[in-house]
This record gives C-alpha cells, sequence and structure tokens, in this order.
C-alpha cells in the first residue's frame, strides 16, 4: 500500500466516469476514499469493486461535501489527493506521483496539479480555461475545504504550495453531453452563486484567501474575484465575455469551445446577476 499519499473522490451517480478514473490510478496502490451523496446507479459497487472505503452523506454543496470528507475519512498517509469523479490522472501524472517521496517535499504544504477541460468532446484550450492550476494535493490534516463560497470549492493550506505544470488531470463531464443535463446544472449553480453574492453584499461573507494578483493561483483567483464583485451587474458579463473571447483567444477554439465558452462566461453570467437582480427588488425568477 502507498504510504505516502491516499486519495478522496466525491461521487453522485457517477457510474459513467468512475471506472475511468479509478483505472487512471489504481497502479498507484493508494487507499481510495468515496463519499457519495446517495448515488441511485451503480457508482458505490464500482467503488467497491476498486477496493475504496466509502461513506454516503447528504450533499448541500461542494465545499461542505469537501469538508466532511476530510473530517470523517481516516487518512493515515501524510498526504491526500482530492479528485473529482470526472477527471481522469494521465500517464504523466501518473509518473510523477509513482515517483513522489514524502521526504522530498519537506517545507511543502499543497501541490497545484494543471488540469485539461473537456466539452462535448472538444479540449477548451483558449479564453482563459488552460493551463488552470488546482490545489488537488495537500499534507493530511493542514488542507482544508474553503466553506465561503457556495458553488466553488478549492482546499486551503497554509505556507508553500508548488505547481506542477507538466502531467495533467483531464476532466470531462460525459453528462454533459446532454446539453438540458449542463442548463439544469447551471440553473442549481447560479441560485447558489447568486445568494452568495447578496451575502457579500451584506458582508456576510468574506473571503477566506488574501486576493494577490502576484500570488499563487488561487490567490490570483481570488484578486479578480474581488474585482469582479466591484463591476456593475449586467455589464459585467459582456465585458468578462469579450474579455475572454478576444484578449485570451477564445475565438481561436473550435465551435463546440466556442459554444462553451458563449454558455459558460455569458448566458451563465447574465443569468446570476438577472438572480441577484431579482434577489434585490425580492422577485422570482424564471429562466
Amino acid at each position: 500500500m502507498n504510504k505516502d499519499f491516499s486519495f478522496i473522490i466525491l461521487t453522485y451517480n457517477e457510474e459513467i466516469h468512475l471506472s475511468r478514473l479509478l483505472k487512471s490510478i489504481v497502479d498507484l496502490s493508494a487507499q481510495i476514499f468515496v463519499l457519495d451523496s446517495g448515488s441511485q446507479d451503480n457508482t458505490i459497487e464500482i467503488a467497491k469493486k476498486f477496493g475504496a472505503v466509502v461513506q454516503v452523506n447528504p450533499f448541500e454543496n461542494h465545499p461542505r461535501q469537501w469538508d466532511y470528507a476530510l473530517k470523517n475519512f481516516a487518512i493515515k498517509t501524510p498526504w491526500t489527493i482530492g479528485l473529482d469523479a470526472d477527471q481522469i490522472v494521465t500517464p504523466e501524472l501518473f509518473d510523477r506521483l509513482q515517483k513522489f517521496n514524502d521526504h522530498n517535499f519537506e517545507g511543502i504544504n499543497g501541490i497545484y496539479f494543471n488540469r485539461k477541460n473537456f466539452f462535448q468532446g472538444s479540449w477548451i484550450r483558449y479564453g482563459g480555461y488552460y493551463p488552470i492550476y488546482l490545489l488537488k494535493m495537500f499534507r493530511t490534516g493542514i488542507g482544508y475545504s474553503d466553506l465561503n463560497e457556495n458553488m466553488d470549492h478549492r482546499f486551503i493550506v497554509p505556507g508553500k504550495t508548488i505547481v506542477w505544470k507538466d502531467g495533467h488531470l483531464l476532466e470531462e463531464n460525459l453528462k454533459e453531453n446532454d446539453i438540458n443535463f449542463w442548463f439544469e446544472k447551471h440553473e442549481r449553480y447560479s441560485d447558489l452563486i447568486a445568494h452568495e453574492e447578496i451575502d457579500r453584499m451584506q458582508n456576510l461573507r468574506r473571503q477566506s484567501l488574501k486576493p494577490n494578483l502576484t500570488g499563487n493561483p488561487d490567490e490570483r483567483k481570488a484578486w479578480l474575484k474581488r474585482l469582479w464583485w466591484k463591476l456593475p451587474l449586467g455589464i459585467r458579463p459582456y465585458f468578462y465575455y469579450s474579455f475572454r473571447m478576444i484578449f485570451q483567444l477564445g475565438f481561436m477554439d473550435n465551435k463546440t469551445a466556442r459554444h462553451f465558452h458563449y454558455l459558460q462566461g455569458f448566458w451563465f453570467r447574465k443569468l446570476v446577476d438577472k438572480k441577484i437582480k431579482s434577489l434585490q427588488s425580492g422577485l422570482d425568477v424564471r429562466r
């Protein structure tokens, strides 16, 4: 059994994804922990087939689900790796992990992985979507889930972090091949974000990370989010989509990826702003 790290994976009806992920990591011989949200398909059976320790916990949002996982699984290794079920570890990243030795990382508390995101079979290469570095590996008991946001989830570690630029996590949610699934998911997400931003306007939430444009990837994202919250509602989606398509070269992506940029970078942002305005005025919004 791997003595350096263990995996935690969150699942909900992930039979379409889970085998793909587990096959990409099983030869690392690491302990696998799966926190399920009440799947009604074969997710749990697949997890157990690969020897995973499985718990079930009702889902509230991703940050709280990760918080539960980190606090309720008995991780014995010095490092924990948190993955989503729709991700895959590439051979290059597998090789890095296979050679990983805790003794070579003294003074390091977290490691960022490089992610490639796919939508309906197309790699989202431009528009600010690559490279994207995610803190996925951290010292057990030191890394924790940021509970200060409703939808976005991130792990936070105090101290020094490093970025692995080579080797990738491939992320593709095959359920999104059905565009109705994508719309329904983002309808839910828009409600979470709208309520979160109202809380921020009322000073009921504060950023957990110190915004820093020259800091680590999450500190830079925190800086950009702080800027985003200051932009005028209803106008900022136009700014963002234009910046993403022109200055971040989104127009160079293929047709499917450009459609993604429109949906995620414009349609979704406009929906969020519409719901924020509705909450401000006490009205109920429907798409």
